[in-house]
């Protein structure tokens, strides 16, 4: 199996991305494709003992940079790091594709590259969740801003397909993310969602609520990619702020700082559930390849885990289950016309 990694993509590249990459070949004996600057990526190598059968190097001489707009720049920039992973890919010269770069380009590139999965209008964006009861999959978390009721329902499939495949729940219990529980809540968007949804084979629960994502509530939760974006970034802001204001409290005096020190190396656990890092990438899917997206800060353990996660989902032939469930009778047969 063979990763192309964009070794350009990131706000710590080339340096985290190369240090991530050589941990991911020793911790899952696989083959990475490093993509980018021959020259800065070589150099970086070596300062690492790694097998030089697993790590390759492919020069693309541009970059996307973040505050370029991606739809002209994947179009126009067609040696950038992003477009050559996908490329490869395309080629059947690697196996997945993870980048640390703008989200825009990454999901441009792919959708380019790859293009999409037939009977698939738009791809998703998917990001774990850790909750009290485990774990639930998001999704969409900010390839679409905008919305049909359709794209919600192939939002739910896809993610009831990863959710059985990779995160090994049998019958994944489906929610729609919306205002209240009540069938008749929200914009016209979510109220046919939801009874298209209701209408499937999914096992589907209905509306949930925010504060109904880290109760465990479901195991899968859709909405539209601009209010899942909000949800993620408020998580991952909450969690980290709330981590700092609890070390101040605890650093008031000195016995506090005592007890603190007790509870917070038994706190270990809680850091890793709630440490971005620790899930790697978010899955784009949807698209005729793995594309994994990771946070633009990814480090070195992130992006190891990035890998990791596009190496699950080509053992677990994510695309081709998605590519066969979409044609099969999850929807009734009127609403799986529509698709």
């Amino acid at each position: 199996m063979k990763i192309a990694v964009d070794a350009m993509g990131g706000d710590y590249a080339p340096v985290e991305i190369i240090k991530g990459a050589v941990e991911a070949v020793k911790l899952h004996k696989l083959e990475v494709v490093l993509v980018g600057d021959h020259a800065a990526i070589t150099k970086e190598l070596a300062k690492y003992a790694y097998d030089k059968n697993l790590i390759s190097v492919v020069h693309a001489s541009e970059v996307i940079r973040m505050d370029e707009a991606p739809a002209v720049a994947v179009r126009k920039k067609r040696d950038s790091s992003i477009v050559v992973c996908n490329r490869l890919i395309k080629e059947g010269q690697a196996d997945a594709v993870v980048s640390a770069g703008s989200t825009g380009a990454a999901m441009g590139a792919s959708l380019l590259g790859l293009g999409r999965i037939k009977g698939i209008d738009r791809p998703a964006i998917a990001s774990i969740i850790p909750t009290l009861t485990g774990y639930c999959l998001l999704l969409d978390v900010g390839a679409n801003a905008e919305c049909k009721p359709v794209n919600l329902v192939q939002f739910a499939i896809m993610g009831h397909i990863y959710a059985k495949k990779i995160m090994g729940i049998a019958q994944p219990r489906v929610g729609l993310l919306n205002i209240g529980e009540e069938e008749s809540k929200g914009k016209e968007l979510y109220v046919e969602a939801h009874r298209l949804l209701k209408e499937s084979k999914l096992n589907f629960i209905g509306n949930i609520e925010g504060r109904d994502i880290t109760r465990g509530r479901a195991d899968v939760i859709v909405c539209d990619g601009f209010v899942g974006n909000v949800v993620l970034k408020f998580g991952e802001g909450l969690a980290r702020d709330l981590m700092w204001m609890i070390k101040q409290e605890l650093k008031k005096n000195i016995f506090v700082k005592v007890g603190a020190a007790l509870v917070f190396t038994q706190a270990k656990g809680l850091k890793k559930r709630i440490d971005y890092a620790e899930y790697g990438g978010a899955p784009l899917l949807g698209v005729n390849g793995i594309s994994i997206i990771s946070h633009g800060s990814s480090d070195a353990k992130a992006i190891a885990n990035a890998v990791r996660v596009a190496k699950e989902c080509v053992e677990k032939k994510v695309v081709d289950c998605i590519r066969d469930s979409i044609h099969e009778t999850i929807l009734g047969d009127d609403e799986h016309a529509r698709i």
